[in-house]
């Protein structure tokens, strides 16, 4: 038996890097995945992938901060699955604007993606899983988070932190419905997201575990524990996945 034979999982940014390889990971263990993203053109390549595991994914074209889409799409994936039972939050977008610089349009954006998307995310599925008593719902922050902007936008640095913010709200929140709520901090990630901050290969060296940026799916691992019953009995936590370089 798959240790998560036959749950329904929603992925937000699925379409590539983090989001993909956690679908896929997922898949893996048996989950029946649900890629959201709004790269229709990724996301149809993402699903082909999926598919080679789970015939029955599901993948739906979708801008996580539109409150009704959100609550739309949920509905039709319980509507065709008859359950809700993970959510993965990995949708998220930055800039390297130093802080004088960004605009309030700019700070905006940032914020509306990896805060409101993350808040309306589960909102929408908070409801199908009070009822069902079961769930369970993972916040991708980021070690910008935590330290603050070394190397990328302030505006996204804080907007990470208010995703661990709520995730310790959405856990009190939703524990005594079963529902467990954690975040994964990714330190150094081996995506395209790297492709975008200057001087981040001056901080390879600094990484204790084999001085090298961590791959997609060492967080995609983590996420598979915090969604899977060895993890019942952890909500409202923060895992760092970045080789060492934050202890604390």
């Amino acid at each position: 038996m798959k240790p998560l034979n036959g749950k329904v999982a929603l992925i937000t940014g699925a379409a590539q890097g983090m989001g993909l390889e956690t679908a896929l990971e997922l898949t893996r263990r048996g989950a029946v995945p649900v890629l959201l993203d709004t790269n229709t053109e990724k996301l149809i390549s993402a699903l082909e992938s999926v598919r080679a595991i789970e015939a029955a994914s599901l993948s739906f074209t979708m801008d996580v901060t539109k409150k009704n889409q959100w609550t739309q799409t949920v509905e039709k994936v319980h509507q065709q699955m008859g359950s809700i039972d993970i959510l993965v939050n990995c949708a998220a977008i930055f800039t390297v604007t130093p802080f004088e610089e960004i605009s309030e349009a700019e700070w905006d954006g940032v914020f509306s993606v990896n805060v409101k998307g993350t808040l309306f995310a589960c909102q929408a599925v908070s409801p199908y899983m009070r009822r069902q008593k079961s769930g369970r719902i993972i916040n991708l922050s980021s070690q910008a988070g935590k330290t603050g902007g070394l190397l990328i936008g302030a505006h996204y640095s804080a907007s990470k932190a208010a995703v661990l913010c709520m995730t310790k709200t959405f856990a009190a929140a939703l524990a005594p419905d079963n529902v467990t709520v954690n975040a994964i901090c990714p330190g150094i990630i081996n995506t395209d997201f790297l492709k975008g901050v200057p001087g981040i290969d001056n901080f390879f060296a600094r990484i204790p575990l084999g001085k090298k940026p961590g791959e997609a799916s060492d967080v995609a691992k983590a996420i598979a524990f915090l969604v899977s019953e060895d993890a019942a009995y952890i909500t409202g936590e923060t895992m760092d996945v970045n080789g060492g370089l934050l202890m604390d």
